[in-house]
């Protein structure tokens, strides 16, 4: 069983930046970023892997950035040109080795606990 502990998540202003990390305590496929609202359903922000392209939401495109450090076993989740609708928990997940990335909850395995990101206008 894979752990996957999140963290950076905090309160910051419209237009700031912010990273999470997501670290794993084995070996995963492709590591993803979900995010949820208590008036949304948990939705699909980005995905990669090592040696792979990434994917993103509509939403998040070229404001998120997601990368993989191999070395530390550790996905990060570079957020910049933040708005107050990025407000949300963030999920990092991951899938089993020999799966891709992908947009579908279903996919991943492994889910961390969640980390708050409030941005403030």
């Amino acid at each position: 069983q894979v752990q996957l502990v999140e963290s950076g998540g905090r309160s910051v202003q419209a237009g700031d930046s912010l990273r999470l990390s997501c670290v794993a305590s084995g070996r995963t496929g492709a590591m993803g970023w979900f995010r949820q609202t208590p008036s949304k359903e948990r939705e699909f922000v980005a995905s990669t892997r090592i040696n792979n392209d990434a994917m993103y939401a509509d939403s998040v495109e070229g404001r998120f950035t997601i990368s993989i450090d191999s070395a530390k076993n550790t996905a990060y989740l570079q957020m910049n040109s933040l708005k107050p609708e990025d407000t949300a928990v963030y999920y990092c997940a991951a899938t089993t080795p020999l799966v891709g990335v992908s947009p579908f909850q279903g996919l991943y395995k492994y889910w961390g606990q969640g980390t708050q990101v409030t941005v403030s206008s």
